[in-house]
């Protein structure tokens, strides 16, 4: 574990160093301006924001929903060994996790409701690059939230699954802990309905 420490603290100085080395050089010779993180952002497509903020949106949902299932899962199935009125009950931890999938789908559809076909050989206006922007941030908003969400509820879940096969009675009373993790998804989603309310389909310069 230390050998792996030195590792990356020896990766990141020189990562540190080289991009210190290549802004001096660029400032001394007198080519300072290209160093333009706006004129950076400028030449990418919008288009490309946008399908990133959609696909992050998806994939960390489902990453996070499998991840739930497979913590709760196990731990369902490894407590109905020994007690297996606790199978079905217990279910409900793997519909909570389905959910969070399940929100992320819900909002790439609707952020993909907003990329459209234009012509771009006149560039994007301004209105293009603010979609992009914010599918971008409102899709990794929503996954960022649905994955955390996942994780809680997976971790939740196997641990009312292992208290109700100790006790009954302390299920409900987990459950009510596992239902306000739940709402964290809910949460990511109101967040990037925010985020992207205001984005227009795209035009493209008129």
């Amino acid at each position: 574990m230390g050998y792996l420490a030195y590792a990356r603290t020896a990766l990141n100085a020189t990562l540190a160093t080289l991009a210190l080395w290549a802004g001096l050089y660029l400032l001394l010779t007198g080519r300072g301006e290209r160093f333009n993180v706006g004129g950076y952002l400028l030449r990418l497509s919008p288009y490309m924001w946008g399908l990133y903020g959609i696909s992050l949106c998806i994939g960390l949902s489902v990453v996070g929903a499998a991840w739930g299932i497979f913590i709760a899962g196990s731990s369902i199935l490894g407590g109905a060994v020994r007690t297996p009125r606790i199978a079905t009950k217990n279910l409900i931890s793997i519909i909570f996790c389905e959910v969070v999938a399940i929100y992320g789908v819900i909002m790439a559809i609707v952020f993909s409701a907003k990329i459209a076909a234009v012509n771009s050989d006149r560039g994007f206006s301004a209105s293009d690059y603010y979609t992009g922007y914010s599918l971008f941030w409102g899709g990794l908003a929503v996954g960022l939230a649905n994955l955390i969400c996942g994780l809680a509820v997976g971790i939740t879940g196997s641990n009312a699954a292992v208290a109700d096969a100790h006790d009954q009675q302390l299920f409900v009373k987990i459950l009510v802990i596992e239902i306000f993790g739940s709402v964290i998804g809910l949460f990511g989603l109101i967040v990037g309905l925010l985020v992207t309310g205001k984005a227009e389909d795209f035009t493209g310069v008129i």
